[in-house]
Order: C-alpha cells, then structure tokens, then sequence
C-alpha cells in the first residue's frame, strides 16, 4: 500500500496495492471512493494553508493521476469524438485513439492511475491482450514505444467547470479563452469526473487578478538595528548617514527591477492567453448546439440545402478516421479585418475606385469594373462583352399546385448519421435544378477567364492569377441562400450548355454511381475548365458537412495550368433557427508558371456581424508575396499589389485596394429556391433545343420539369419512379458500366472529356445515348 505524507494534517491513502484494472468493479467506482478522501484534504488543507506554508503536488492526491474516455465536442461535421483523458499535477490532457496519431492504452502506459468508466476499462483490456499476442509472435511493437503527445491541455487552475442541464452526461470546463465541451458515458462516470476536477482544482489558492497585479508600494524599510549596529563600532554620525542613504538607494533599484519583472510578467500572461486562443482557432472549438437555437422559432419544416449532391457512402472505417480539421493547420495570420467596415471607408469612394457597370448582351448580368489605368488594352476592358445577344427567361413558370408544407423532423430523426445517398427525401426538399447544372454555375462569371487569357497574351501573369482567383471564389455567390438540394442526376444523366452569349460551350455527365462522381469540360475563348466531383457528405441532425474530393483544372491556350480544389461546406439550423450555410478552409490555387495563390475562407461564427470573409495572398516562386487578397465570397473581391503600393501608404489603405469581381443583382422575379438570375435560365427549353438533345439530358427529366412547373404531386410519382430504376445503376456499374463521354486517367485518378459530344450533336446521331428516364406519364 502507497502512502503520500506532506505533514501531520495531511496523510491519505489513495492507492491500491494492485493496479486499478485488475479489479473492474472497484476501478470503475475508484473516483466515487476517492473523492470523498479529497475533499476531506482539501477542507484540511484549506483550514491549515494560513498556517502552514506547504508546496503540495495534485500527484499527492491522486496518485499517478485519473484517467479515462470521455467524448470531445469537434464540431458539426465531426460530432462527439472519444479521447482519452488523463488528469496529472493539475493539468487535464487528453489524446486520440483512433487515426495515425493515435497512443497506446495499455496496462503499463496507465500504471498506477485510477481508470474511470467502464469503456475505458474495455480499451484497456483490449490492447492488453493485442499487446500479449504481438509478445506470443515476437512481433515488434513499435506503437507501444511511442511518446504520448497530447493534442490539448488544460490548466485547472485557470478553469472553471460546470455541468450541463439538459444532459446528464455532459459537462464544460472553461479556462477563458476556450471552451471544452465533454460528455461520459453515464451520469455515474461523468459525477466521478466532475467532483475529481473540482477537488483538484480547489487545492490551487486562489488569487484574483487585482491581487496579483496590485502595486507594490507603501514598503516601509527601518535602518534602527544597522544604526545601532554602527554605533557600537564608534562610528560617526556622518559615516552612519552616508551608509543609511547608499542602503536605502540600493534597495530603491531592486524595488525598481521588481517591478519592471512584475510588468513583464503581465506581458508574459497576455501573450500566453493569445497563444491560447490561437490554439482554439486551429482546433475549431464551436459553441454549444444550444447556443445556435433561435428562441421563439418553431422547428423548422422547410430544408434547403446549398450547392451538393448526394454522394457516396462512408464506410465504417472512415467513422474511426483521424480528425483532419483538428489537425490541418495553416501558418498564415487567421486574423480577419472587418471588410465592411473597409470598403465602406471614405478614402476607398475616394480613390475613384467606384465600380462602373457593363451590360452582358442578354442585359440580365452586369460585369463590374475597377476604373481601368491608362494604356490598358481594349481587348481586355471588353473581355466576356462582345457576344452575340440570346435572349433568355427571367422567371421561373406559375406554379400549377399549392405546395404543401412537410416536416423535416418526421423525415430525419431516424436518419442521423446515415449518408445523404440513403435518405430518400421528396421533391419539397429540391429545387428544380440537377447537380449537373449547379456544375455550370460555376460558370456565371466566365467573363474572368476571359480576361485572364487577355492578361496572360500581354505577360501579366500577376493579373492573369488575380483574375482566376476570383473566378475560383465567384462560384460560391450563387449559394447564399440556396437551401434546396438539387436532384441526384440518374447514372448516365448529362447536360449540356451552349452559351453563345458566354463565348463557352459546357457538358456534363454521371460517370458514377457509388462513388457519386459527375465530371464536366468546358471550353471558352483561349481556355478550358475541366474536372470531377464528388462529395462526401455526412447529415448530424442538426447540419449538414459537404467536404468536396477532387480538382478542378483550368488550362489556357499558351500553356498555363492552375488547379484547385473547393472548400468544405456545411448547411446549420436543420431543426431549429433560420437555415444557413457557410463555407470555410484553405483554397489553394497552384499554377505551373510563376504564381500561386491561397485564399483562407473564415467560418461564421454564432456572433459574426459581418460574416463570409476571405482574404489570401499571391506568391512567387520564391514564396514571396505580391499581392493581397479580401472580401467576402457572396459580394466581392478586391486586391492589393504589394509590389505598386504607394511608398508611405499601409499595404492594407483602402486606397490601394482594386475590384476584380463583384456579385450579379438578384432577379427580377425572385423565386421560392431564391435561385439567381443565372440559375433561372439552366433549365429552360429554348426554341428548337428540345430537338437536338439527347435523351440523357437533364433539361428531359420528368420530375425534375415537373417540379419547375409547379405539380408537385405528379413530380413526387415521378422521383420515386425514377428512384426506383436507379437501384438498378449500381448492378449496372458492376457489371462494367461505362459513362459515353469521359474516361478515367489512370494516371491522375480523374476523368476525362473523350470528345465527340458536339459532333454527334450536329448529326443528330444518339443512337449510344439509353433513354434512361423511361416513360414520362401524361
């Protein structure tokens, strides 16, 4: 038995003989048995701290420290993860066990500490015995020699702990700067954890911050017994003042240097707790779920979701992966300046920087301008301009019926945690758009490409980047508001777009089933736009997580290649509160020449006044920065040419900043999908188009046309029809289904346009081309 003395008032015994594991029962309810021991030296030390000045160590009550699995909160798309927590000296550190990064639990790592919950128990049963059999086959364990790193730690003494209301497994410890939201795996675990913490906690003296920073002064200091001391010597009453003064200046400087310490000290605090909240930032800490409910708002029944489709399944082992957000770190400043506040500024208006807006040739989108420097060439003032005129619609048809309302909870509650392929939803919860379409939405702001090759043709490859930058960022506009889910396209399903008024051709298809992958190539004037796409989305209940899986690839006419991949997404407020979504990450946007770009998309944050900030810088190849980037993805972008900036002028003065793009005005006719003006205009059947189509275009798929036209009865008949048939897709893709237009390069992983579309367009020959969608009822 282990005995830990610090005086006569202080003397426990915290320890067993035998290691806590080996006897579940007691382990498990080791923390009810301890902590009233604590407690009990905690009031004995409370009584004798003014009494005795005693250094007591956290590991004199418990030992070799408390340890176990709780459940962290990482936030909306990852859920609850379980870490394993140990509390040692006063410091709660927990790590991963699951993933690359994950430590060892076993018999001789917890040696000592007292094992809280029975689930913790079973983990460290279980390497016990995968440890024991990697010892009966002479295996070398290399895992079990690995340091224990934490991936977060927290100070009790600066913390405080409470628990949660509305669950009884749940509980908080703040420290100030950060929240850590936990919950254990029953009541009896999670009051065995809290009265610990607390107990520990409570042996640090408290000392409130006016204390500590309290002035030191009104010090007294008596010279009497060094005067007397002299005397006795025979010393004379001037030698005796001369050596008082020398004294007392003496101790004046070392009160002096006490102080400037103490201020320093002050300094040391501030940079730590900023430390501290920049940790928080990398470990996307969210708020409480309660704290994003909306008082006074019922549960919601109407669920749109932005810019996604369905994608494929995760498998069981992908629950388990490593916390990649937690992980994914990024050395540039995560401090965003208010871009409002910014563009609103009176030297920005000044600067003759007000935008100047150009009709597109169907009168309906607006380029916007930065007033153009002298000299710059016409053919790249009047890029994406000078097309011919098509005329389109501005509105979507009348609805035939009224729309019933439907419950999303009656719909979702028993799906949480599934993949959004297995949900079958009706056409209430879409808009009358396929995630083929919203692929070419990406495309509403072509006219950037356009003037990018412009600036690429005079040698400005500075401005050939910052053009498509904002083309990369452009996408993201049409999602504002778009909380309808498109429809999952059937596999085969193409679409095209032949924009003449857009100097671009654009076509599309399913290549893939399960995974949901839809590719498309798009040509313009001296570029091509090409890539694949598949979404891994998850439904939590409350929101949705899209993290997108591909690249995306811009090739011009001379050579240069730039490549991007999106950032992920994800729609709040399912259940409670009004619907949003948000996008948040690093866009990194390499080119094969000179430049390369980063752009930081910030998440909102439950009390962002001025939300969808994103700023980014332009490097050399020597890593150098050129130029800055900001604004917000669903209004504007501005830049800043480090390399031109007015010599005295801060590189962040408005009057510096230039416009590359901004957002198109809503519609006239705005809609219930609140689609922009560009998205009214996918689905429409132009005069004599109907004709040249294949039949595999979404534009002929009948829930979807029905769903535009407002009957929604007969658009539900049809989706599930058509839901039906589908399931017949992925036999088909196993037994060597193979999509007509693209082909997977077994190089890069992705697929690619094999051509041969528009050709057989012009002839008329769609003899390959299935009709996939069937009989179209009356």
């Amino acid at each position: 038995m282990t005995t830990h003395k610090n005086n006569s008032d202080l003397n426990l015994h915290l320890t067993s003989s035998d290691p806590p594991w080996r006897n579940q029962s007691s382990s498990i309810s080791s923390a009810s048995s301890v902590r009233n021991e604590i407690q009990v030296a905690v009031n004995n030390h409370s009584q004798n701290h003014s009494q005795h000045n005693i250094d007591l160590k956290i590991h004199d009550i418990v030992g070799n420290g408390v340890s176990g699995v709780l459940y962290k909160w990482v936030n909306y798309g990852k859920g609850w993860r379980p870490r394993w927590f140990v509390l040692l000296d006063g410091v709660l550190s927990y790590y991963k066990i699951h993933g690359p990064e994950r430590i060892v639990i076993s018999e001789e790592t917890e040696k000592g500490s007292r094992v809280i919950g029975e689930e913790s128990m079973r983990r460290i049963s279980r390497h016990n015995g995968t440890h024991h059999h990697h010892k009966n086959g002479n295996s070398n364990s290399n895992n079990f020699g690995k340091s224990r790193k934490p991936v977060g730690e927290i100070h009790l003494k600066v913390s405080s702990i409470r628990e949660s209301r509305s669950d009884d497994r749940r509980f908080s410890i703040f420290t100030g700067t950060k929240t850590l939201r936990l919950r254990a795996e029953s009541l009896e675990d999670r009051t065995a954890w809290m009265e610990t913490l607390q107990a520990v906690k409570d042996m640090f003296p408290r000392i409130s911050s006016s204390e500590l920073m309290a002035p030191v002064d009104n010090i007294s200091i008596s010279t009497e017994k060094l005067r007397l001391r002299l005397l006795e010597e025979g010393v004379s009453e001037t030698c005796i003042l001369d050596t008082e003064q020398i004294m007392k200046s003496e101790f004046a400087t070392v009160q002096n240097q006490l102080l400037l310490l103490k201020h320093k000290c002050s300094l040391l605090m501030d940079t730590l707790r900023q430390l501290e909240t920049e940790k928080v930032d990398l470990e996307n800490t969210v708020v409480d779920e309660s704290q994003r409910q909306i008082q006074g708002v019922g549960a919601s029944t109407f669920p749109r979701q932005d810019k996604y489709s369905e994608s494929a399944s995760e498998s069981e082992d992908e629950n388990e992966r490593v916390d990649a957000a937690e992980e994914d770190t990024d050395e540039e400043d995560n401090t965003f300046f208010d871009t409002r506040d910014f563009l609103s500024s009176s030297s920005f208006k000044s600067n003759g920087s007000e935008v100047r807006t150009s009709s597109f040739s169907s009168g309906d989108d607006e380029i916007y301008d930065f007033d153009w420097e002298d000299g710059v060439d016409p053919a790249i003032r009047y890029a994406g301009r000078n097309f011919p005129h098509v005329k389109r619609r501005k509105k979507l048809p009348s609805p035939v019926e009224i729309e019933k309302g439907v419950s999303l909870w009656s719909l979702i509650k028993d799906n949480i945690g599934k993949d959004l392929t297995r949900v079958c939803l009706p056409v209430f919860f879409n808009e009358p758009l396929s995630s083929l379409q919203k692929c070419f939405e990406d495309l509403e702001y072509s006219y950037l490409l356009d003037r990018a090759y412009e600036w690429g043709k005079r040698g400005n490859s500075l401005m050939r980047i910052l053009n498509v930058a904002a083309f990369a960022v452009s996408g993201y506009a049409s999602t504002d508001g778009r909380i309808c889910k498109p429809f999952n396209p059937l596999l085969g399903e193409t679409y095209e777009a032949d924009f003449p008024d857009k100097g671009l051709r654009f076509f599309s298809e399913k290549v893939s089933h399960h995974p949901m992958i839809v590719a498309c190539h798009c040509e313009g004037t001296g570029w091509k736009f090409y890539g694949d796409s598949n979404l891994k989305s998850k439904f939590w209940g409350r929101s949705i997580q899209l993290d997108p899986v591909g690249t995306l690839v811009l090739e011009f006419d001379d050579g240069e290649v730039f490549q991007w991949s999106k950032v992920t997404s994800s729609i709040y407020n399912l259940i409670l509160g009004k619907l949003y979504c948000d996008h948040y990450g690093t866009m990194r946007i390499q080119g094969n020449c000179n430049y390369s770009c980063k752009i930081k998309f910030k998440e909102q944050s439950i009390i962002d006044r001025n939300p969808h900030q994103l700023q980014g810088v332009v490097q050399d190849k020597s890593g150098k920065t050129v130029a800055t980037l900001f604004g917000k993805w669903d209004e504007s972008m501005h830049f800043i040419n480090e390399q031109r900036c007015s010599k005295g002028k801060s590189h962040d003065s408005p009057s510096e900043a230039h416009l590359l793009w901004k957002c198109n005005k809503p519609p006239e006719f705005p809609t219930r999908y609140n689609l922009t003006r560009f998205a009214i205009t996918l689905n429409e059947l132009t005069p004599g188009l109907k004709e040249k189509l294949p039949p595999t275009d979404s534009r002929l798929r009948p829930d979807q046309r029905f769903l535009e036209n407002g009957e929604y009865e007969t658009a539900n008949a049809e989706k599930l029809r058509l839901e039906q048939r589908q399931r017949q897709a992925r036999m088909m893709q196993e037994r060597g289904w193979k999509p007509r237009w693209f082909a997977l390069d077994e190089e890069t992983k992705s697929y690619r346009y094999v051509g041969g579309y528009w050709e057989a367009r012009e002839q008329g020959n769609w003899e390959s081309c299935p009709g996939i969608f069937g009989h179209i009822t009356s």
